[in-house]
């Protein structure tokens, strides 16, 4: 397959793109590390031209995958090349080199793209000193290929038309033997496509070889009369625009009906019709950029079909060897039969003689003598001319067996007796000694019998065995036929190449890699109504929660992406617990108080953050199904935001394994070792455990301080609704005051550094003594008259009883501010009403601080406004395409891996949980795919979307090693 430019190719691109003169660099993408993107423009018009070194370069129209980060070459491309107007493009000399000039005079750039060997790209200024080589590298002695280098100009070839004189010295120099066109090749610049052209019009095909069947001096005018034409091809190249073409090979694709569908491989492009390609199959273009463009988008769909077109004839061989096993096991049956029977009459003709050759080697045996005397007595015998000894052809007395060679004794010597079908031929037979000559006959009858038994049972299976065959090679080509349509289908969606979820609340949560795309995420897709959420640990991705509506973003939502921020961080490896927090999108900043712009994946964060309960580290891994555009209206409104007062069927409890969990532990080797010297310190963490849960009274309060200082901003209260426990978490009002007006840089490696204010606003508890004992009070009355209607959990008092003291000390105006914080539910008029209160009470004191702001959106400009909500609808509609609960009327496209925080995933149809553990992620996510593959609710469109998952998309948004677990596990694996 053609996948490099020649030189004709070359010259037919140059000739075409000389309308992109002119153009202004808009901007420079790279796709992978050799291939790159200019965008060009002027008034209505804009272009891509594609750059890939060592390779082609060329228009494009198809929409190719850019990297997420531009790589440095990118980047001092864009720096010297933005708004800079192509001036020229043109080769150098008759080289595989093109130079593209942007801008004029000093301010002029050059970037040379060679396409041969290697390949390279080469930014250089106007006096051709070299700013930026993609591959540095030295050629020979001398020239260098470095940054502040001089690009040598006069390096590339500058040949004319070949002399005669200059073409019969090259012939004379050939070796004999050697074929024509390849001595023309290695000496001309046209390319092995021309060469081939021409002699072929002046009939020298291409089995024409030097010295043999051909004699170059006497068809020397006819060999320049070709070269003249290849000329002749190349200048008129020069003059304009070519059609293109692409050479197709026909690919037959077998089915399990003996028929056949044929499918058409692209080969080569050319930029015009050769010879040597007109009987073949071919799709023809109205400019060569086109068909070049064509052939190389299509090669990753071009790949599919051939994988798909090999496993198909894969599997139609496999159903071929069936049948010709099936062949051969009849034929050697048959054969087995006829021998059996031959050695059984032979046997049975030669009585006499066997029985006495048997008779000669027992007795032998029975006189003691040694197996080598044994075998000397027998071939001095047969020397001497003895007749049974003669007939004696090997002993194998390891197994009591001797090898005797048997004729037909009733079989007439003369030739009018050779057609006879009587006739038994000689051959050597191997006798039992421990049985007689007529037990040996039977013997070889029985087993022909046998051999007969076992062809008739082969006969009588072998229907069978090739339906079933047949049977499972229909199927495989069905599954192959259907993974490689779903590929095709499968849209690749912008936010796959992050971390990402969507939220059991339907918002979309993306969150970076690494520094990079943290980078990418606040400064490209981060908008002011965004949430921004980070873990309060160091090394953590940064997480945005996109808001596409402006409405406040629920508590549960920013909950799940605290999940997703301390999972992505070194906290899953250390299996730590820790906190993560939030601010809206506009208090996220690239600038330090200094003025001074941050590192890439640093961040300044203004004003207060708010933060969310610690979470524990549980993943889910599941399955998001892409609906065809019928079925999405059954599953509107599928995740919703839930009131306080609807039954929320999963709480945090559902973050503990339930009793028909199981976990597994997918144990590689090189883990074991790992996990026994860890169970000695996980005995002594249940020690511990155990011992402080047993405190005494006593020690409450140094406990007391403990916990304060490890989770200094957590309240707990539990409220009831509905027969369900809701656990809200809530910011202390120390940290509050302590966080209050504070600006906050979170660096790269995630260590903040806090830069406080010269006032420390406080603010007064707003209730008197008397009123907050009597509400203390009739809280401990509700406490425990729930603890009397409903009988504790394991665990639960002791816990009742730490929160009781812990947080003694909270009124009702503190839960309602701190519910402002986290957005929980509630009216706006009481916060506004006790906002008011509050403000009249205490403006006597001191300043109050700001009260926690709910962000809202400004309204839209009217010009803006078709624009805003068209985009807003896309990203709305994008995601509500996607159900992890689908229905048996549903038509589903594709399937697409997640992994989110496993309460998300509580109604999704497929899921597992993830928890940190040793088990390599790649063997998890198989394991998980082979569980859903055989539950029992599957159906078969559901198989195949799975089956056509790729392993690489399936473990690469696992945090690490991890634990599997799911409901029923031991009832799926039986």
């Amino acid at each position: 397959m053609k996948t490099r430019f020649n030189t004709y190719d070359i010259v037919c691109v140059i000739a075409e793109l000389q309308s992109f003169i002119g153009m202004r660099v808009n901007n420079i993408y790279d796709i992978d590390n050799k291939t790159y993107l200019i965008r060009l423009q002027r008034t209505e018009e804009k272009q891509v031209l594609l750059l890939e070194s060592g390779n082609r370069f060329h228009k494009t129209n198809f929409e190719w995958p850019k990297n997420v980060a531009p790589s440095g070459f990118s980047m001092k491309m864009r720096k010297h090349l933005k708004n800079k107007r192509l001036e020229s493009l043109a080769q150098l000399g008759t080289d595989r080199i093109v130079d593209l000039q942007f801008g004029s005079g000093e301010a002029a750039y050059h970037v040379i793209l060679e396409l041969y060997d290697r390949g390279n790209v080469i930014l250089t200024d106007y006096e051709y000193t070299i700013l930026y080589v993609l591959r540095p590298h030295t050629e020979g002695d001398k020239v260098r290929f470095a940054v502040r280098e001089k690009y040598p100009q006069n390096r590339a070839r500058d040949s004319g038309v070949i002399s005669k004189e200059k073409l019969i010295e090259v012939l004379t120099n050939a070796k004999a033997g050697d074929q024509l066109k390849k001595v023309l090749v290695s000496n001309l610049e046209y390319g092995p496509a021309v060469i081939e052209h021409v002699l072929l019009k002046h009939s020298f095909p291409n089995s024409t070889k030097i010295g043999k069947n051909f004699d170059p001096m006497e068809n020397i005018d006819k060999i320049m009369e070709a070269i003249r034409d290849a000329e002749n091809i190349f200048q008129n190249s020069k003059s304009g625009q070519t059609m293109g073409y692409i050479i197709q090979k026909k690919e037959e694709r077998p089915t399990s009906d003996s028929n056949t569908s044929d499918f058409y491989s692209n080969q080569e492009f050319h930029p015009m019709l050769f010879e040597q390609h007109s009987a073949m199959p071919h799709k023809s273009f109205p400019t060569f950029n086109e068909a070049i463009d064509e052939f190389f988008s299509s090669l990753e769909s071009q790949k599919l079909e051939l994988k798909a077109v090999q496993q198909e004839r894969d599997a139609m061989k496999k159903l071929e060897n069936v049948r010709k096993d099936h062949d051969q096991r009849l034929v050697a049956l048959e054969q087995t039969q006829s021998v059996d029977k031959q050695k059984a009459e032979l046997i049975t003709r030669n009585q006499e003689l066997v029985d006495k050759a048997i008779l000669a080697i027992q007795t032998l045996l029975a006189n003691q003598m040694s197996w080598e005397d044994i075998t000397e007595m027998v071939k001095d015998a047969a020397s001497k001319g003895d007749p049974v000894a003669s007939q004696i052809k090997g002993l194998k007395l390891e197994i009591n067996h001797i090898s005797v060679y048997l004729s037909d004794p009733y079989a007439d010597s003369n030739e009018s007796d050779v057609e006879n079908d009587d006739k038994i031929p000689c051959m050597t037979v191997d006798l039992d000694l421990a049985l007689s000559a007529f037990a040996n006959a039977r013997k070889y009858y029985d087993q022909k019998r046998s051999a007969a038994k076992k062809q008739q049972k082969t006969i009588e299976s072998q229907s069978k065995a090739l339906k079933s065959a047949e049977r499972k090679t229909k199927q495989t080509l069905k599954e192959v036929q259907t993974i490689t349509n779903i590929n095709k289908a499968r849209k690749t969606y912008w936010f796959e190449k992050f971390f990402w979820f969507i939220s059991s609340e339907n918002y979309l949560v993306i969150a970076g890699r690494d520094q990079q795309q943290n980078e990418i995420i606040v400064k490209r897709y981060m908008k002011q109504m965004d949430a921004y959420v980070h873990a309060d640990i160091h090394g953590a991705s940064s997480v945005v929660i996109k808001n596409p509506t402006g409405n406040p973003i629920p508590p549960k939502t920013l909950n799940e992406a605290g999940t997703m921020a301390i999972c992505y961080s070194v906290a899953w490896e250390a299996k730590v617990v820790t906190n993560a927090y939030w601010v809206w999108g506009e208090q996220v900043s690239k600038t330090a108080p200094t003025g001074e712009y941050l590192t890439t994946g640093s961040f300044m964060i203004r004003g207060k953050k708010h933060f969310l309960p610690p979470s524990h580290l549980v993943l889910g891994l599941s399955f998001l199904f892409r609906l065809e555009d019928g079925s999405i209206e059954r599953h509107k409104g599928e995740r919703k935001v839930l009131n306080a007062n609807e039954d929320d069927s999963i709480s945090l409890a559902d973050s503990e394994m339930s009793k028909d969990e199981v976990e597994v532990e997918i144990l590689d080797e090189s883990d074991e070792d790992e996990l026994v010297k860890t169970s000695d310190e996980n005995t002594v963490n249940i020690e511990k455990t155990d011992a402080t849960n047993n405190v005494d009274d006593e020690d409450s309060s140094d406990s007391e301080d403990e916990n304060n200082t490890k989770f200094p901003d957590t309240r707990i209260k539990i409220q009831h609704f509905s027969g369900t426990k809701n656990i809200i978490t809530e910011s202390s009002k120390e940290f509050e005051e302590e966080q209050n007006e504070e600006n906050v840089i979170y660096l790269g490696d995630g260590k903040p550094i806090v830069i406080k204010p010269s006032q420390n606003n406080t603010r007064s508890r707003g209730c008197s003594e008397s009123s907050y004992k009597k509400q203390r009070s009739m809280e401990e009355k509700e406490m425990k008259n729930e603890l009397k209607q409903q009988p504790a959990k394991r665990g639960q008092k002791g816990k009742l009883k730490k929160i009781k003291e812990k947080y003694k000390d909270q009124d009702e105006e503190e839960r309602k501010l701190r519910m402002e914080i986290l957005q929980s539910s509630g009216t706006a008029k009481d916060t506004k009403k006790n906002k008011k209160n509050k403000d009249s009470s205490d403006k006597s004191k001191k300043p109050a601080p700001k009260a926690p702001r709910i962000f809202t959106p400004k309204e839209p400009n009217e010009d803006n406004i078709d624009d805003d909500d068209t985009a807003v609808q896309a990203d709305i509609d994008m995601i509500d395409a996607l159900t992890g609960v689908p229905v048996t009327e549903d038509e589903l496209l594709f399937a697409v891996p997640v992994i989110a925080p496993y309460n998300t995933l509580a109604n999704y149809k497929f899921k597992v949980k993830l928890t940190p553990g040793t088990a390599r992620r790649g063997k998890a996510a198989k394991t998980a795919v082979a569980m859903f593959l055989k539950d029992r609710a599957i159906n078969q469109r559901e198989k195949d979307l799975l089956k056509a998952v790729k392993d690489e998309q399936l473990a690469r948004n696992i945090p690490g090693k991890v634990k599997l677990s799911a409901p029923k596990l031991q009832n799926l694996k039986k």
